[in-house]
């Protein structure tokens, strides 16, 4: 790192820089992480800042080194910045911002010890001639004007190249919700089960620990839901297909093919990456050994009590935090039927439901007895028809024909494409091919990945009377696939034809 000098202090402890920064006019803290490309170039401005501004404390802390303090200050992610005034906290920054950066120094600390009149009045701050000129000269290196922002992109290639990084990590690599000891939702449970009884060894990293790998993963893989499973680099998919290659015997193909040792069922065959700290969620909860056989009845015996369960602070009319306010909004929105409890008003029940659940917060909502998660997995169960489709299975609401769900996937938009992958990753070149017709057209469309669903996959060729994909919809009509569509975009049909 650049800085380092006197003039910027590295911070070890929570208490030495609450030490620093109650004993200091004005402070400005960074947080920066080593890996992150961004934050260094932030940090060579900080640098000069502090020699612009010696009447001010800076103070720099390694924000994954020390995840006390990062939690304490709500960092979400680097470079970030903190500026207080007599100990308290009066501005903040995120992101990599040179000149704003600058501004907010100087408003904290004053006019710099260094002439005003070097100072450029685009920039507006009274910082003196060395950090104008490393704003300047970063701003030419990216592109930008001197009171631009450093390009934002250069955070992404630093996530996407840890990204990249965890999913080469080990030849078999699952991103789950927990770890394989601890899986946090059934459909991590599952996919780790199956790796075990194919006799695989495989990497694993919990991604309610960093939500910057949990959001930054669901666009590099396109993807959007959990777990994730890659094999040599290349995505396999979610639980649903990873179930499926195992109950076909594609999956020990896939293994074999890419020569992957594979272990008698049983043995030790997981390797968990250690998370980076972040702020969501807080660590494990022992296991049930400290329950008494009275308490582990009456805990089951309320868990079991309806068959939609949801432990919460409040009550469904009044609950007493938001998260457990989103989950009774959703189940209500859902119209499912479900009974509740308060665990405001029972400590015994609140505590003792950590150890027997292995779960730390609340709510959490059990179907027909078993754990499903918080509210962020019933968020994104929610988004994704998950949560519909769990309780059909489980027999609580009503199954969905599947001619019913796939009328309603049909006419979801005027022009619907069912392909293989997603538009901006097409998994096959037919689909690839109408994906570029329909945006050359300067058609929206809505789409589906068929391989992610194979009920949707086999019912639709049934259902439309067309054997393959792509298939492409207009107003809950079939108009066909990729040959029909590349005649029509020649003939000029296409556009004409879809905006009716």
């Amino acid at each position: 790192m650049a800085s380092g000098g006197r003039a910027v202090r590295d911070v070890g402890s929570k208490a030495e820089l609450e030490a620093a920064v109650g004993g200091a006019q004005a402070a400005a803290v960074h947080f920066w992480a080593a890996w992150c490309e961004a934050s260094k170039q932030m940090d060579e401005v900080f640098a000069h800042l502090a020699v612009d501004f010696p009447h001010a404390v800076f103070l720099r802390v390694e924000a994954e080194e020390q995840p006390e303090i990062s939690e304490a200050y709500g960092v979400a992610a680097v470079p970030y910045f903190v500026f207080c005034k007599d100990g308290k906290t009066v501005d903040t920054l995120e992101g990599a911002n040179p000149a704003s950066l600058a501004n907010k120094v100087a408003k904290l600390a004053g006019p710099a010890s260094i002439a005003e009149s070097a100072m450029p009045a685009s920039l507006g701050v009274a910082a003196g001639p060395a950090v104008l000129e490393k704003v300047q000269e970063m701003a030419r290196q990216n592109g930008a004007s001197a009171t631009g922002s450093i390009h934002t992109s250069s955070v992404e290639d630093a996530l996407n190249k840890r990204l990249e990084q965890l999913v080469n990590s080990h030849p078999v690599f699952l991103f789950m919700k927990g770890t394989p000891e601890h899986p946090r939702c059934g459909f991590s449970r599952k996919v780790v089960d199956i790796l075990k009884q194919e006799g695989v060894e495989f990497g694993s990293f919990d991604i309610l620990t960093d939500n910057n790998v949990r959001e930054g993963m669901k666009k590099f893989s396109n993807w959007p839901t959990f777990p994730q499973l890659y094999c040599k680099g290349e995505l396999l998919g979610g639980c649903d297909i990873v179930i499926a290659m195992h109950e076909s015997g594609e999956l020990k193909d896939v293994f074999k093919e890419h020569n992957i040792p594979l272990q008698p069922q049983g043995s030790k065959n997981e390797v968990a990456v250690k998370p980076e700290p972040d702020t969501e969620k807080s660590g494990a909860v022992p296991e049930t050994a400290g329950l008494t056989a009275a308490q582990k009845e009456r805990l089951e015996s309320l868990i079991n009590s309806s068959p939609v369960m949801v432990f919460i602070k409040g009550t469904p009319e009044e609950p007493k935090c938001g998260f457990s306010g989103k989950l009774v909004h959703i189940l209500k929105q859902e119209k499912i039927p479900f009974s509740s409890f308060d665990i405001l008003s029972d400590d015994e029940v609140r505590q003792g439901l950590k150890v027997l659940s292995n779960w730390p917060s609340y709510p959490q909502l059990y179907i027909k007895g078993e754990l499903v998660g918080g509210s962020d997995i019933v968020i994104e169960m929610h988004k994704s028809g998950e949560l519909k489709k769990v309780l059909s299975e489980k027999g609580v609401i009503p199954k969905e024909s599947l001619e019913d769900r796939l009328k309603a996937m049909i006419s979801s938009a005027p022009v619907m494409l069912f392909m293989k992958g997603a538009p901006d990753a097409p998994r096959c070149g037919f689909s690839s091919k109408v994906v570029n017709a329909l945006k050359q057209a300067g058609i929206s469309f809505g789409s589906f990945d068929i391989l992610s669903d194979e009920e949707v996959r086999q019912g639709l060729k049934t259902y439309s009377n067309w054997p393959t994909f792509p298939q492409l919809y207009y107003k809950s009509e079939l108009i066909g696939g990729c040959d029909i569509v590349l005649e029509m975009e020649k003939s000029g049909e296409l556009k004409s034809t879809l905006s009716e």
